[in-house]
């Protein structure tokens, strides 16, 4: 198998479980007994007739305390109480909100299975001869875009509409890191180029990390969480009517899970897999004439995991054995992870309050939407949070179940401010203006250093992993063509923060009383749902180039400029950095970082907006 899976990691496959051979039971959908029927003639007394209207009084009162809201349904409920399910709540820490409408899809012993009468592969293939792998940059005269939303569906209230600064409105592009991601503008990152490659270079290589797909809400119970806001409508049982607007909310059910990918996550991973594919399969070549495989890397846990295997599938196709290495590392606290760095960076807690901010700007741009929706309420009353939490809301029921009535209840200029709100929190919590943002992506950036240069990392003291990088069959130092890492979107943020990308950054500090008219920090462009970066490396025969190699960096399609990195020459057109340029100046980034001090060291911050950064750093002189 070319795939690894260690037996240690929960929810992963097992080659043993495709094909039960023994210690199935044959069981028949209809027994022979069953088939037969022959009616017999009933006899009913007086007692049988005294005991059934005994039954439907019983009866009548059972079905009227469910109405009253006496008694709980086990597993679903009609009324506009949110009641739990225990069995799904098992080892959950309270006041968890388990979906009101559970669907325990596949049947955990499903009868009449018989695997031997349907097995995978039966032969008889027909011709199976491949053809020149996909160069879309050699063969197309422009670059495909993605739009990002296929399956989900927008309110028609918001066909045609227009933003404050009358562009066209798109909600999926406006839920920050809750967006489906897309194929951003040229010159949203300030280069007017695609990335496709100038016309006196060619692409030899890539190094690519995505995000994870669309999921369900973490476990997480923090500011504005879609789990508070069903455990308040639970909490209050049937106390409470709507009407209005809000009418949809006496029969709403919460109906989301938890962590996984939804279907329509497993679909963007599948489709970046197949886009990558057609632009970058050429660099498969490489690996045929070096008689090598791929190694691509991924997390243990289950929506990394799920999200590298459906991006394999839509790159390699079905089965995909033998195709690639599947390199699974270990998300968990204490094990050193550069794709998931918080895990060994204890001061990762102290945190200069993003929520803070977001706290204040929620007051500030959802006072209409609250007065407006508590109107339509009776016994119950919305705080700020609750109503943030109804965008929350319909983010993740969109991306999960295709669409949401919440996304109905609000305005154009009040999605404007949720997707500003999601730039505030990851702008303080993982970007530029977090005290960590640097110090957690610099481990990959060691890495990428060490895959440029074919040489090892020569000190492991960030969340560099050394039993896996040092060894060359799990980090292959060999000047392969391709690598693809997955990892999250605050990983993604760190990495760019790490980079020392300052165009991105210059329009921090964020403020939280307003939306600055022009800013270049916007997390639905740099970090949504499948976000994605391109190391792409260049061979250039351009005589006013100081060296051939050369490397870039494209976020979601668009080209980020290099130019504030010191030893890359300003390229407005392509965005371009020599390849020794960019090592450089991130050798210098690695050697300015203390991983001990800001890991480990005993040191605090400011509370509130008393401290601010735009470097993702914390200078010792200003504490």
């Amino acid at each position: 198998m070319s795939t690894r899976y260690p037996k240690d990691v929960e929810g992963q496959p097992n080659a043993q479980d495709d094909y039960a051979a023994d210690g199935y039971e044959e069981v028949p959908l209809i027994s022979p007994k069953e088939t037969q029927y022959s009616p017999q003639k009933r006899h009913f007394s007086w007692i049988h007739i005294f005991v059934a209207f005994l039954a439907g009084i019983l009866v009548q009162f059972f079905v009227g305390s469910m109405s009253s809201g006496s008694i709980s349904l086990p597993d679903w409920s009609i009324s506009s109480g949110v009641s739990s399910n225990t069995d799904a709540n098992d080892g959950l820490v309270p006041p968890y909100v388990g979906s009101t409408e559970v669907h325990n899809y596949p049947p955990t012993d499903p009868t009449g299975v018989d695997t031997e009468l349907f097995p995978t592969n039966v032969g008889y293939a027909g011709p199976t001869p491949t053809g020149a792998e996909p160069a879309v940059f050699l063969t197309a005269p422009s670059y495909p875009q993605h739009s990002g939303a296929a399956n989900l569906l927008v309110p028609p209230k918001f066909f045609g509409a227009k933003t404050s600064s009358g562009k066209p409105f798109d909600l999926f592009r406006s839920w920050g890191n809750l967006s489906p991601w897309f194929s951003v503008p040229k010159g949203a990152f300030g280069v007017n180029s695609g990335p496709e490659p100038p016309e006196t270079c060619r692409v030899t290589g890539l190094h690519f990390v995505h995000r994870h797909g669309a999921r369900y809400p973490t476990g997480s119970k923090g500011y504005g969480s879609v789990a508070k806001f069903a455990t308040k409508i639970h909490d209050y049982g049937t106390k409470w009517s709507a009407h209005g607007s809000l009418s949809f909310l006496n029969d709403w059910t919460y109906k989301l899970g938890e962590e996984i990918l939804t279907p329509f996550g497993r679909h963007q991973l599948f489709d970046l897999g197949v886009s990558m594919r057609m632009k970058y399969g050429f660099l498969l070549k490489n690996f045929t004439e070096t008689n090598t495989l791929p190694v691509f890397r991924t997390e243990s846990q289950n929506r990394m995991w799920s999200s590298a295997m459906h991006f394999a599938i839509g790159f390699f196709g079905y089965p995909f054995e033998g195709q690639y290495e599947q390199s699974i590392t270990v998300e968990h606290e204490g094990f050193n992870n550069t794709l998931s760095p918080e895990k060994t960076c204890p001061n990762e807690h102290l945190t200069n309050r993003a929520t803070w901010y977001v706290r204040r700007w929620v007051e500030i741009y959802l006072k209409a939407a609250r007065k407006r929706l508590n109107a339509h309420l009776d016994g119950i009353k919305l705080e700020p949070e609750d109503v943030y939490g109804m965008q929350m809301m319909c983010a993740y029921e969109t991306v999960a179940l295709g669409y949401s009535k919440f996304c109905e209840l609000f305005t154009v200029e009040e999605w404007e401010g949720f997707d500003y709100s999601l730039d505030i929190y990851f702008w303080y919590d993982s970007a530029f203006g977090s005290p960590f943002g640097k110090v957690l992506g610099i481990g990959y950036i060691q890495e990428l250093v060490a895959r440029l240069t074919r040489t090892p990392i020569p000190v492991h003291n960030t969340s560099t992993n050394g039993t896996l990088d040092d060894n060359h069959i799990t980090f292959p130092l060999d000047g392969r063509s391709l690598y693809v890492d997955a990892t999250h979107e605050v990983v993604v943020l760190q990495i760019l923060t790490a980079l020392n990308l300052s165009t991105l950054a210059d329009s921090g500090p964020l403020p939280y009383d307003h939306i600055p008219k022009e800013r270049s920090f916007r997390s639905s462009l740099l970090a949504p749902f499948a976000t994605n970066i391109q190391f792409q490396l260049l061979s250039c025969a351009d005589p006013s180039l100081t060296s051939t190699e050369q490397i870039r960096v494209i976020v979601n399609d668009g080209v980020v400029p290099l130019s504030p990195l010191k030893g890359c020459f300003k390229d407005p057109k392509h965005g371009m950095c020599s390849v020794s340029g960019f090592v450089e100046s991130m050798k210098e980034s690695i050697s300015e970082l203390d991983w001990t001090w800001y890991c480990h060291g005993n040191w605090t911050l400011p509370k509130g907006d008393k401290w601010k950064t735009v470097d993702g750093t914390v200078h010792r002189e200003d504490l």
